[in-house]
C-alpha cells in the first residue's frame, strides 16, 4: 500500500468495472484520512479494519447504485492520461 497522500480515485462509470481491490484501496485511504493515521495502533486496529469492510461495502452499493447516460471510460485511456498529466506537472 502506498502512504497517505495518495488520492482517491474515481470508481464509477469504467469499463472494466472497479474491481474488489480498488474498492478497497479507496476504502483504506478513506479511513486512514479520517483517522490521521496510515498505521493504526495495535488498540485500534480492530475498529481501522472495521470501518474499512464498512466503506468498501457502502462504496460497493454506491458504485451499483449509480447510472450515467455517458459512455464507460476507458482505463487505460484514463491511466494513459493520467501519466501523461503527471509527467506534465513534474517534467
Amino acid at each position: 500500500m502506498s502512504g497517505m497522500c495518495r488520492n482517491i480515485r474515481t470508481l464509477h462509470n469504467f469499463e472494466p468495472p472497479a474491481t474488489t481491490d480498488e474498492v478497497h484501496a479507496a476504502a483504506v485511504q478513506y479511513v486512514r484520512k479520517i483517522s490521521g493515521s496510515a498505521r493504526p495502533s495495535q488498540a485500534n486496529q480492530a475498529a481501522f479494519d472495521t470501518a474499512v469492510a464498512e466503506v468498501a461495502g457502502a462504496t460497493r452499493r454506491l458504485l451499483e447504485g449509480l447510472t450515467t447516460s455517458a459512455p464507460p471510460k476507458d482505463r487505460e485511456v484514463e491511466a494513459a492520461k493520467a501519466r501523461a498529466r503527471s509527467a506534465a506537472r513534474y517534467a
